[in-house]
């Protein structure tokens, strides 16, 4: 396994100092309930070393996109309470609109060894993404140590995630952020092989270095999902009204002659799923066909992987020793055009492989299909792993220090 040239909480004692640990506690919420707490379940490993490592515990942490200003229902409030349940002692929460205010104050300045205390939303403060010194300052000013454990954001350099860690001396990556950096550093950097790279979603854009970068690594790179039109529109094949960036035509046929230069098999699509319409709603009912990839009609629009592309993309990961799983393959929410990726999903499920999954969709995928216990390493970052496998270092782990 590669190893992360960091410090990390296994390499500072904490007794009976202030550990500030910015988590990712950004949870889904349904009329103030959370509805999916693994997000919170993920952070304990690291909470938990630091309480019974004496450490007086404050966790910040962002929720959802209150553009620095306060909305109640994006409060941490609920996180309290769940982290309280599952830590089975009481988690204080400091209610103040500015984050670090009377309460916060109050409540550090009141905490003993092994206590938990849980800031509010740290967006709240217009300071907080734009990386403003006078945030950072504050934040800094309630610690001793800061740790830093939120994958998810790594790759912002905001005041939580990077500005804090200027003013304080001794800092860390706590076991989440470990894990997630030793799986993808591990896959891109000195993998298993064969090494296959699964590519889909519905933008290019959001994965151009990514390619780039995977070729180089990679044995064999599946291209899936809308963005594998665009591919398909530079073969000189007609996409009819697939999702197509015409701006990155030109990229993708310099990707595939890159490929053939370095003897990299680049799989796409020989066949699709098409519809007349996306589905309105996304679950709504559809009549679909399977044509091949270079007969997609004008008035047509590829939705999903066909059967005889499942095929060929499922053999090529039965060899596969590593596997990187980036973006369904299809418009998996409906139900017709869930086939391609949950049978790429069943595949990483069976393979005799590391398989890591990275992004909010495939994650939500598997997680969906039922897949997500069967995967080596599913990522609670979907930004910071595609630019971690761009090979970018991330504004959240540059800022601790070395060993």
């Amino acid at each position: 396994m590669a190893k992360l040239n960091k410090k990390t909480i296994d390499d500072i004692d904490v007794r009976g100092k202030r550990v500030l640990v910015r988590c990712d506690f950004n949870v889904p919420l349904k009329d103030g309930a959370i509805t999916d707490d693994s997000r919170i379940t993920a952070a304990l490993p690291t909470i938990r070393k630091l309480i019974n490592g004496g450490g007086r515990v404050i966790l910040c942490s962002h929720l959802g996109k209150p553009k620095g200003t306060y909305k109640p229902e994006l409060s941490l409030a609920p996180v309290a309470i769940r982290l309280s349940e599952l830590l089975g002692k009481d988690v204080r929460f400091a209610a103040d609109r500015e984050i670090v205010g009377e309460h916060a104050k109050e409540a550090v300045a009141a905490m003993k060894d092994g206590d938990v205390v849980l800031l509010e939303n740290t967006r709240f403060r217009p300071e907080e993404e734009k990386n403003v010194d006078t945030f950072s300052r504050e934040l800094a000013s309630l610690c001793d140590v800061y740790v830093n454990d939120a994958f998810g954001t790594a790759h912002r350099a905001h005041c939580s995630t990077a500005g804090v860690a200027d003013y304080i001396k001794d800092n860390a990556v706590g076991y989440l952020m470990l894990k997630e950096i030793e799986y993808l550093g591990n896959a891109v950097e000195d993998p298993a092989r064969p090494f296959v790279a699964v590519l889909g979603g519905a933008k290019i854009a959001d994965k151009l270095a990514v390619i780039s970068n995977l070729l180089e690594k990679c044995d064999v790179l599946i291209v899936g999902g809308g963005m594998a039109y665009t591919f398909l529109k530079a073969k000189g094949f007609s996409t009819g009204k697939s999702l197509v960036d015409e701006s990155k035509i030109e990229y993708c046929a310099d990707m595939l002659k890159k490929a053939e230069l370095l003897g990299k098999k680049l799989l796409l699509p020989v066949d699709t799923a098409v519809a007349d319409n996306f589905p309105d709603p996304i679950d709504a009912e559809l009549d679909i066909r399977y044509v091949d990839a270079d007969k997609i009609g004008e008035s047509e629009m590829g939705l999903d992987i066909g059967p005889k592309t499942v095929e060929i993309f499922t053999e090529a990961l039965k060899s596969a020793k590593t596997i990187v799983w980036n973006g369904p393959m299809g418009v998996f929410e409906n139900p017709k055009l869930a086939e391609g990726t949950f049978t790429i999903a069943k595949a990483l499920a069976s393979a005799d492989a590391v398989t890591i999954v990275g992004g909010g969709d495939s994650v939500a995928a598997v997680k969906k299909l039922g897949f997500a216990d069967k995967m080596t390493h599913v990522s609670t970052g979907g930004g910071a792993s595609l630019e971690y496998l761009e090979g970018k270092e991330l504004p959240g782990v540059a800022v601790i220090q070395e060993k």
